[in-house]
This record gives structure tokens, sequence and C-alpha cells, in this order.
């Protein structure tokens, strides 16, 4: 069988030489050039990625599994996405490192890759990048830190800190209290250990079939991610030698599957975003509307925060999303392929769930109908998306009046001035903050409540923005609107004072104006200019997509493969002959 790699190390004459030679310089003996699979292990570990800052560790256990099997494991580094302190946003900069790791795979001697990632955006941007090229691969996530412990009790990364920071601004958790629950929340390795983004597309990983059954969940401290790490170094080489590629995993049905099980966890509105742009890399027709037909009448099945109770140490020590699986079996496709070279029935089969508070079955839901809505409307056209779940129910039907912010800043400038005229029933808009407003489309769709509001006890409110949300978050957010304020959607038209009708069950989103005041109101419209001129941030203004297709690059969907594009080694032997 021949491997890509054989291009690089069993050429003969200065191409060959040059690389077995340079490769040598660390120490590497001849006989690793003996055609054996080069697996590269692809790293997005860094110190300012705090989620991903034990990936080395886990990195050298993937390499004991790949020599074992022999194969030849080579350890690259790609850029790293911090959610925690990343700015303005890692959303600007996923696609960035997707062209990273897409790049970098194809230029190199690899015939299988592992992608180690964790935070919330390096997993879905090595995933994407990895299906332009189309070579065999298989996901390692770091996976999730200890539950926070604070007080007495459990507390969750992310959600328990918006409830904290409310508590705070009211007055009701002193400055020395919040000081100290940063530290008790993050204690140890791992990512976010509630069901936020990072915890919602390790198992959305898994339900695609990229990972090794069970891997989601497993705490990023405990020995068991380690072994999996190392058995994921066995498979990748086996995956070589059966040519088993993303494109043979990546169907129409592993899609499907990953919606469906998104909703049953409760799982991020992130993900949406994330699945839209990997399918359109892979070349499946996957739609907004997929996500409501496919996932918003599935009942939650894992009680989990911000929707539930529990962390995910308990989601592990209950069975995981294997036991999510199983109980989905009458709903999924079972029969899909994965990494596994099996299907997930083989893969689940007699998985049972040790604890019926955390993971509960079809017939006995923590919630009906728990799943991502996909709202129409004039306000969006092409679509906007709430997560019910985690939103308090009487606001899934509410008409209330526009309270309008033109951007973060002005929402930060006016959001607790006392003047502001605001009740519970306002609806609080935010524009400008989507892919091409912001730029980037920053975490900021949950946004805060007045705190005048919060002084008399409101903790939910209707919340319009073209933002994302973070996974963490919770409330009645509704986001992704699309298209966003700063291209001229109708979102870019609303007043303050103007009456907005929210309809969950009924799918819309409606703004009580003429078409005639629209349209008067569209003549006297302007986009704001970023003066953004140059560098990466101007090539996202040119070529970023909206929410309603997954904020990719226009150039970036599809594949263009493992090839090569330019043989300049062959030129140099041609050189060498003449």
């Amino acid at each position: 069988m021949e491997l890509r790699s054989h291009r690089w190390f069993l050429r003969d004459g200065p191409a060959g030489f040059k690389s077995r030679s340079r490769m040598k310089n660390q120490g590497t003996p001849q006989q690793m050039f003996d055609g054996r699979p080069v697996i590269g292990i692809c790293n997005t570990w860094s110190e300012l990625t705090p989620c991903n800052a034990h990936l080395r560790i886990l990195a050298e256990q993937v390499k004991r599994g790949v020599l074992e099997a022999g194969g030849f494991p080579l350890e690259f580094p790609v850029m790293s996405l911090g959610e925690t302190v990343m700015r303005p946003t890692t959303m600007l900069y996923r696609n960035l490192m997707s062209m990273d790791v897409e790049e970098s795979i194809r230029a190199n001697p690899m015939d299988g890759v592992v992608l180690l990632t964790g935070c919330d955006k390096t997993t879905p941007a090595a995933i994407m990048g990895a299906c332009s090229v189309n070579i065999p691969t298989i996901v390692v996530t770091g996976g999730p830190m200890l539950n926070g412990k604070f007080q007495g009790r459990d507390i969750g990364a992310g959600t328990d800190k918006w409830r904290f920071t409310d508590d705070w601004r009211a007055g009701r958790m002193s400055n020395e209290d919040y000081i100290e629950a940063e530290t008790c929340m993050s204690r140890s390795d791992g990512h976010c250990m509630t069901m936020g983004t990072a915890s919602s597309m390790s198992s959305v990983v898994e339900a695609l079939g990229l990972m090794l059954p069970g891997g989601a969940a497993i705490p990023a401290v405990d020995a068991r991610r380690r072994r999996m790490s190392h058995f994921t170094g066995n498979r990748i080489v086996e995956m070589v030698k059966e040519d088993l590629r993303l494109s043979q995993i990546l169907t129409r049905e592993a899609f499907e599957n990953a919606i469906m099980v998104n909703a049953a966890i409760g799982g991020s509105t992130n993900v949406i975003l994330h699945i839209l742009a990997i399918a359109g890399r892979m070349g499946i027709d996957i739609t907004l509307d997929d996500f409501d037909k496919l996932g918003s009448h599935l009942p939650l099945l894992v009680n989990l925060k911000p929707a539930g109770e529990y962390l995910m140490e308990e989601f592990y020590y209950a069975g995981g999303l294997p036991v999510v699986i199983q109980n989905m079996k009458d709903v999924l496709h079972m029969d899909a392929l994965t990494v596994m070279g099996q299907s997930h029935a083989e893969n689940t089969d007699g998985a049972v769930s040790y604890n019926e508070d955390v993971i509960t079955t079809m017939d006995k839901p923590f919630q009906d109908n728990a799943g991502i809505a996909v709202l129409k409307g004039n306000i969006c056209p092409d679509g906007a998306v709430i997560k019910p779940s985690a939103a308090e129910k009487h606001l899934m039907q509410h008409r209330g009046q526009a309270i309008v912010f033109s951007s973060l800043e002005d929402f930060h400038a006016r959001i607790d001035d006392d003047s502001l005229e605001v009740d519970e029933n306002s609806v609080l808009v935010m524009q400008n903050v989507g892919p091409k407003g912001f730029p980037g489309m920053p975490e900021v769709g949950n946004m805060s409540i007045p705190k005048k509001l919060l002084d008399k006890g409101v903790t939910d409110m209707v919340r319009l923005s073209d933002a994302r949300m973070s996974g963490t978050a919770y409330g009645a957010a509704v986001l992704h609107i699309a298209p966003e304020a700063a291209v001229g959607g109708n979102f870019a038209l609303i007043q303050s004072g103007d009456w907005i009708e929210l309809d969950v069950p009924n799918r819309t989103l409606h703004l009580d104006v003429s078409d005639e005041e629209l349209a008067k109101r569209r003549e006297s419209w302007t986009p704001s200019d970023n003066h953004v001129q140059r560098g990466y941030t101007r090539i996202f203004l040119n070529h970023v997509m909206q929410a309603d297709t997954g904020v990719d690059f226009d150039i970036l969907v599809g594949s263009s493969g493992d090839a090569v594009a330019y043989k300049t080694d062959g030129m140099a032997d041609a050189k060498k002959k003449s």
C-alpha cells in the first residue's frame, strides 16, 4: 500500500535525502523511514489557552500508541484559540486556525492525523481544516475540568459565573466571595465542565463518529483520558492501513446524528455554526432548518448545567455519551460508521445509565421538546435561534417594546443607567455584533439584565442580537439573527419603542412595523465603517458568510484534497537527472 509519506521519505536522490536527513537531526533512526505510516499529531497546546494547557501530556500518550502500533508519530503546533483570554473573540479566528490546520496537514508527509483539541473553537477549527484535506483523522479532546467546589456545593464554569455576577451586581454577593469563587471554579486541567460549547462540541464529535466511544466526557485529569489517548494512537495507525477517511464517516446521516444528540444533551447554540461549517467543508447539504426539523422536538435526556443541575463529572460516571446514543437508538442512524471501523450500534451495545438523575430515557425526559428552535420572521428572514431549555418558559411567547443598543459599547454605556426606560416586559436589542458588524460575532448575546431590574428580582428577559451566546450561559436570548444588522438586514432597522413579538412554539419573530415604514427607514440607513484596511480582519470581512451558513469563508467551503499543489521535489529530481 503506497502512502502519502512515501513521496517524501521513500524517494531516491536529493528529495529523499533532504527529507530524511533533516528529520535525523532530531535523533530519528533510519528504521523509521522504512515505509511505516506517518501520523501527524496536531496539537493546539498553549499556555494562552488554559483549557488546552495539558495537551502536551496527551500528545505523549498518543505518540506511545502510534509507536506501539508500528507508526511514526510527528507532533506539530497550530494556532490555538483560548476563549477565556483571547480578544476580541475566538470566533474571529476560527477560520484562520482551520486554514493553519488544513495547510499544515496537506504540505507535510502525513498519512493520518490526530487532532488534539479542547477549548470551544479549537475543536471545530481543527476538524474543518482536516475535512478539507480528507486523510484518516481522529480527535482527542482535552476533557472537562473537575467540578468546581464553593461553599459546600458544586459550581460550574461559565454558568455559575453568570449567576454570581448577577448576584454581585445586585449586592447579594460580596466582592470577597466573588473573588474566592474564581479560585474554586477552575481547580484542574480541562475545559468547562458544564454543557457549554466545549463539552457540547466534544459530544458532537463523538456523535459524528470522530472520537473513540465514551471519550467526550472523561475528566481531563482522569487517567482514563490518557489511556484513551494511547489507544487513539493505536487506532489511527489502523485507520491508515484501512484507508478510513473523513469522507467515509462524515455522511449526511452522521450530521443528522450530531444534530439530534446536541438537542438531547441540551447542547450549545454555538454547535449550530460549527456543524454547518464542517458540513460545508464536506459538501454535505445541512441547513439551519435541519436543526429545527431534526432536533427541536427531542426531549432533554441529560441533566447538566446550564439546562439542568449536574456537571460533566457526573455525566461521565453515569455512563457518558454511549448511554445517550443507546437511549436514542430508535431515532438515530445507529448504522453510521465511526473511527472504530464499527457502527454506533456496535460501539454502544450494552451501555446503561448508572445514574438516572443524570442520564434518563426517551420516555422519562427531564424536559420535552428541549432542542434548539429556529425562528423566522421579518426580523430574521434567513433565521435566528433560541435554546428553550435554558430560558424561562413564560417568555417563550412574549410581546414587548424594543430597547435598542446600536453596538456593544452603547449597551455597556447605558444598560445600568437609572434613566433607561426599561421594565421586565421590554425586549433588549443589540445590533452590529454579528460576523461582519463586530467583526467576529462575539459571545455577548446573553446581555446582562439592567441592574434596576435585578434589584427587583427579574432573572430573565427576551434579548435579541446578531451575536452568539456562550454555551455555558442561559436565558431567553434570540441569537444568530440573519441577515445581521451590518449588512443591512431588517434587524438594523429596529428602533426603540417598536413592538416585537416572539412566539417560539410557532417559530416566529416579528417586528410590528409595516413594510412601508421599513422601506423608509432603509432609505436613511447607512452601513457603519469599521475602518479595517489590512491584515486578517480585512480578509475576514471580505469573505465571511452569514450565521445561517456557518460563518465560514466563501473561499474555504469544500475540499482541496491531500494532493500537494506544486511538485517541486520532482523538479529537483529532474534537474539532477538532466
